[in-house]
């Protein structure tokens, strides 16, 4: 990283990251996953780059939302936006643990901080008239039937039974982006709007927000912090290093460099996976037009490579710096293009 220009970055984290490869999520499993996610970003950070991490929490969301199925019986079940503000504070916790070692261990001071974020939606999203976004495992009719009691939206999904769906709405604004400015500013690499955000909308009273049932994209939020706090780049890390065009086919090409109009395009032909790859797409496209700057989708592994230009898929605010696809590697298993959870 010797000669990058020093910037200010918002790094998205997908939840997929905090889990084992097999994507269990035991509590070590999440833990050992996390220590192996911020070396990349710690280095990052020694570099002297202003760092701003987010991350999915859909694996950690998943097992609370089993805890409220089994006990709904028992207790009234948790509202998504508190199991977000939970999941939120857990991941932050061992984001903040992890990331400390791994400073110290390179003889770094950088304090860091975790931020309980929300993020507001609009009251009158259309999202909220037809819940579709499917979360949770599949049940039985009568396992639903108990959840439904509690005010949940349950649909039956034929063969595999039936499944949780709540709302997804647009993200408005990102309500706690003061106290992430003022920790920058003091010099902390922060933590925040995990999840997507705790969704929330206003109340009606001066200043008053209540949370809402719904889940909110990972990915839309970053791009809306990312403008927020007036970051340089945004990365949004996967588990790919390239966006792949035409996946699983013998004129599969991997994007490098490429104009956000070129990638809107593409996006707007259905070039990209509705539930994988297109909202990260979107995001970049999104802050990109935004802010101008250029932003990055790749690996963890990668990011430093993204931030200089040489590694990733590099979206630029002008066709000028637009580059020609190459080859992709030719695939050994399952699309790498797999959901990512918020």
């Amino acid at each position: 990283m010797e000669g990058m220009a020093v910037v200010r970055v918002v790094i998205a984290v997908g939840g997929n990251a905090m889990t084992s490869p097999d994507g269990s999520a035991r509590p070590e499993e999440q833990q050992a996953a996390i220590e192996v996610a911020v070396e990349p970003i710690a280095e990052l950070i020694c570099a002297g780059h202003q760092v701003v991490l987010t991350h999915g929490n859909g694996p950690q969301v998943g097992n609370l939302l089993v805890k409220n199925e089994l006990a709904a019986a028992v207790v009234p079940p948790v509202p998504l936006d508190w199991c977000g503000a939970q999941t939120q504070a857990t991941v932050g916790l061992l984001i903040l643990n992890a990331l400390d070692r791994a400073l110290a261990a390179r003889a770094s001071a950088t304090p860091t901080a975790a931020v309980v974020s929300r993020t507001e939606v609009a009251a009158d999203d259309p999202a909220f008239s037809s819940p579709s976004k499917p979360i949770g495992r599949y049940r039985s009719e009568a396992e639903a039937a108990v959840m439904m009691d509690h005010g949940q939206h349950w649909q039956d999904r034929g063969e595999r039974g039936w499944r949780r769906v709540v709302a997804s709405p647009e993200p408005l604004r990102c309500l706690d982006t003061p106290a992430v400015l003022a920790l920058l500013a003091a010099g902390f690499a922060v933590v925040c709007s995990g999840g997507g955000g705790i969704p929330v909308v206003a109340d009606g009273t001066p200043g008053g927000f209540r949370g809402v049932e719904a889940v909110i994209d990972k990915d839309l939020t970053a791009a809306l912090l990312a403008g927020a706090v007036a970051a340089d780049r945004l990365v949004i890390a996967t588990d790919v290093e390239h966006v792949v065009l035409g996946w699983g086919t013998d004129s599969a090409t991997e994007l490098s460099g490429v104009a956000v109009g070129d990638l809107e395009a593409l996006l707007a032909g259905g070039a990209f996976a509705s539930g994988s790859m297109a909202p990260k797409v979107t995001a970049a496209c999104r802050f990109v037009r935004r802010s101008g700057n250029p932003a990055a989708i790749t690996s963890l592994a990668a990011i430093a490579g993204a931030l200089a230009g040489e590694a990733g898929t590099i979206v630029h605010p002008d066709a000028s710096h637009s580059e020609l696809t190459r080859p992709a590697r030719p695939s050994t298993g399952p699309t790498p293009h797999r959901l990512i959870p918020h």
